[in-house]
């Protein structure tokens, strides 16, 4: 039994990988049939706040009301992590490749690290090697991404050289609304941390991020696509592909929330790449996606790139409990001290006490 419960963070986080790269599959899938990225978008989202919000209302928490500061934040988590993210990265998608879409969003803790130092969220020493370690993890994973972007190379099973992707301008542009999409995620990343200190319930605010996700979404779905025939739903396939989105948002929010507070937040990252393999093959033997060595080599630099970061995060993580630790027996020992200085002091007084009597 205690290594079924050792092992199940790791089987989920599988799962959840699992999850978002059928998703990657799926929506591509019903991309190629003429499905708009961005009505899907709207779809899955309008699904995922049902549901969020069923569960939000049948959870024993109850949260107070937000108020105008944490109606804020959330509107700008929505906008940021949804409407501008989820637009941009399905759009990626459907331009480029579900191998792309798959290995690009790596980089986001290395953009997360980069924004939270100009911010000056996080503190950088370029004298330590943790610094070091996030600094160079960054570079090599954008790195990574332009590589994805610019360069393919020759076909890993044809001979064929091709020093520019066959796609041409789609693929760069697909590429670039994946790492831009990434930027955005970072900043709702780092809009998490007021609202978590506004919002306690994660269920409630993650309920009204998907609900103001799923309206700015429609907006701006309605004043791009002009055609009222996009809002249409033409195949089995597509219903189901939109139900599938909305309700893997939802169980991967739990899940991940679930694995994070058991393991920690880089236990969860650690396994996002594990996405980017299952999309590789199951792209290469389903969608006949080809394979290129400038394709590989970026990918595999993007999660080098990662686990870079990771280990430099992972260090600051350790060094952070270690002065916790320090200051916590720094305090204790004071609190001894205190505690025998007086006794000490009660038993001299005591003895004085005793000394008069008996002189007396």
């Amino acid at each position: 039994m205690d290594m079924v419960e050792a092992y199940k963070p790791v089987i989920t986080m599988i799962f959840v990988q699992s999850v978002y790269a059928a998703l990657n599959l799926f929506s591509k899938a019903v991309f190629l049939q003429g499905l708009s990225p961005k009505v899907f978008v709207v779809y899955k989202h309008a699904i995922a706040t049902l549901l969020m919000a069923s569960l939000s209302f049948l959870s024993a928490r109850r949260s107070s009301s937000l108020g105008l500061k944490g109606f804020s934040w959330i509107f700008l988590a929505s906008l940021f992590g949804i409407a501008v993210y989820q637009n941009a990265y399905f759009e990626g998608l459907n331009l480029a490749s579900p191998t792309a879409a798959g290995a690009i969003p790596n980089i986001t803790p290395a953009i997360t690290f980069l924004l939270s130092a100009i911010l000056r969220l996080e503190k950088v020493n370029i004298r330590s090697l943790r610094s070091i370690a996030k600094i160079s993890g960054t570079i090599l994973c954008i790195s990574g991404a332009i590589c994805m972007a610019l360069l393919k190379g020759p076909e890993l099973l044809n001979s064929e050289l091709l020093l520019i992707n066959p796609e041409g301008s789609n693929w760069v542009l697909g590429c670039l609304l994946l790492t831009g999409g990434c930027c955005f995620w970072s900043l709702w990343l780092i809009i998490q941390v007021p609202i978590s200190v506004i919002c306690h319930d994660h269920l409630y605010s993650t309920a009204w991020m998907c609900f103001l996700g799923t309206i700015e979404c429609a907006a701006f779905t309605l004043f791009v696509e002009k055609d009222a025939a996009v809002w249409n739903l033409n195949s089995y396939l597509e219903m189901g592909v939109c139900l599938f989105g909305g309700v893997a948002v939802a169980v991967s929010f739990f899940l991940q929330t679930w694995c994070i507070s058991k393991r920690g937040p880089l236990f969860s990252a650690m396994f996002n790449p594990l996405c980017t393999v299952i999309v590789a093959i199951s792209s290469a033997i389903f969608l006949h996606e080809q394979t290129y060595l400038g394709s590989l080599i970026g990918a595999l630099a993007v999660i080098i790139g990662l686990y870079v970061v990771l280990w430099g995060k992972a260090k600051d993580h350790e060094e952070i409990q270690k002065n916790m630790l320090v200051k916590q027996q720094n305090d204790e020992s004071r609190i001894v001290r205190a505690i025998v200085d007086d006794s000490l002091q009660k038993k001299k007084n005591h003895n004085a006490e005793l000394e008069e009597l008996l002189l007396s």
